[in-house]
Order: C-alpha cells, then sequence, then structure tokens
C-alpha cells in the first residue's frame, strides 16, 4: 500500500508520496510513486498513484507513449488540467479493457487511483483524485486537501489546520506532519518519499526533493512535532470531574446524565 496527499491552497500545491508497495517479514518492496511532467513556462503537471502496481505502471507507461518522443501529445497536448484529468482517466479505462478481466478471473480487484495536480499556461492551478473507473473529483475551496492509500492517520491533523489560506510553506510543513503520522501508525507506508512543491503560477516545481528517513529537515519536523504534541497535552486544564463525588450508576453500569 501506500499514502500520497495533494494540498490545494491559493499560493499554490503541495504533492507528497511515499514508496512502499508491500511490507511483511520478508517482502518489502520501493517503487516512486510521483510522476512530473513539465514544460518550463508553459506546464507543471504531477502524478501519483496508490494500488495495484502492476496498473498504475501500465497506466503511467501509456501516458508516456501518448506523450510521444516530440513531447506535442498526451500531458503535453492537453489545453488545461481538466483535459489532463481526461487522459489520465482515458489511460485507466485503456488499462482495464486490456488487463481488467483477466484480473477479474482471478478474484483480484482492478484496484488503482491517482492524485493529479499541476497548471497549464493560461489556467488555473488544480488537484484531481480519479477513481480506477477512470472518474474523477476536484478539490475546492471547502476541501483543499485530496488523498489515496493508506489516508486516515494522516487526516485529523489536516482537517484541523489547512484552509485555501494556508501559505504555501505552511501546507508543505502540515502534508509532512500528515505523512509522518501515517508512517508511525503503518507499516504499509514507508521511506524515500518524494515532495514537490508547486507555486502559483511560476509553471516549474519550487521544490522538488526525493526524502529518505535521515534527512535533516524531516527529522527536525518529526522531533518538534512529537515536543509540540507532548507539550499541548499537559497544557490541557485537568477535568473538573476528579473533584466531584463519584458517579451514581446505574444498575446497567451507565453514569447519570450528567455525572
Amino acid at each position: 500500500m501506500t499514502y500520497c496527499v495533494g494540498v490545494l491552497v491559493n499560493q499554490g500545491l503541495v504533492m507528497l508520496s511515499d514508496s512502499r508497495t508491500s511490507a511483511s517479514v520478508d517482502n518489502i518492496a520501493t517503487y516512486r510513486k510521483m510522476t512530473v511532467w513539465q514544460q518550463p513556462g508553459d506546464r507543471m503537471i504531477c502524478l501519483m498513484s496508490a494500488g495495484n502496481l502492476a496498473i498504475s505502471q501500465a497506466v503511467v507507461n501509456l501516458i508516456e507513449e501518448w506523450n510521444g518522443s516530440d513531447r506535442s501529445g498526451g500531458v503535453y497536448g492537453v489545453t488545461s488540467m481538466f483535459r489532463a484529468a481526461r487522459l489520465v482517466g482515458d489511460a485507466i479505462r485503456s488499462v482495464y479493457e486490456t488487463d481488467g478481466k483477466a484480473l477479474e478471473l482471478r478474484d483480484q480487484p482492478f484496484n488503482a487511483s491517482f492524485l493529479l495536480g499541476g497548471q497549464v499556461n493560461g489556467g488555473q492551478t488544480r488537484l484531481f483524485q480519479i477513481y480506477s473507473e477512470g472518474n474523477f473529483i476536484e478539490a475546492s475551496d471547502e476541501t483543499p486537501f485530496l488523498q489515496i492509500g493508506e489516508h486516515k492517520y494522516g487526516k485529523p491533523i489536516l482537517d484541523r489546520a489547512i484552509t485555501v489560506e494556508t501559505p504555501l510553506i505552511d501546507a508543505m510543513k502540515l502534508a509532512l506532519v500528515s505523512m509522518d503520522s501515517t508512517l508511525r501508525s503503518n507499516l504499509s507506508v514507508g521511506f524515500p518519499l518524494d515532495l514537490m512543491v508547486y507555486e502559483d503560477g511560476m509553471l516549474a516545481p519550487k521544490i522538488w526533493r526525493h526524502i529518505r528517513e535521515d534527512d535533516p529537515y524531516y527529522s527536525n519536523i518529526r522531533e518538534q512535532w512529537s515536543l509540540a504534541l507532548r507539550r499541548a497535552y499537559t497544557e490541557i486544564p485537568d477535568p473538573d470531574w476528579l473533584s466531584e463525588p463519584t458517579a451514581t450508576v446505574h444498575a446497567l453500569g451507565t453514569p447519570e446524565p450528567g455525572a
């Protein structure tokens, strides 16, 4: 499995993925889940994947074929990010036509999902989540982040802290904290990480970094966040309940209302 998160704020876009694909006592594999296509000054498009690795690699390779050697087709030929999302959906459906029935005959689901973000010159910076059926949803002001894979551990911090007004650098920090929470709680998510930070209108990555476990900045974020959590819970006042008489218990063992 894996964890990928995309965050869209007014200043730009953050895309972050891990690289673990399987986890067991004797079988841990690492593959990069992020692909970036760019033509500086014209477009910057980032795709991340989760799910069946064979399916997601087939989708990416098919798109690469559509791009062509002259870089005039595929993602380099679309006129908007919406068209780029449609292109990825078409690639997913094409792979399903080739492999879907064979997987079903062996009781294997056609399981792959994608996050697509970026900007095409003349358009807005946008972020999409594309499903295994090829259809998709888009991030919005009300929902400025999207996740795929093992997302439940990293979601609470984003729910509490991310808005479209969040500065881009803070969105990056929050995405890294979200990833750290997932890494600590789920064996199927692991290093190295791939981070891409895009500033709106730049049409090239602002930051594009491969992060290993010993990365000094990531290690500092991990330690500072742990310290902040310990400090936060110790600063929460103790409940008044401790000074109240012991609650009266009903026959079924349920405290009285208000007790």
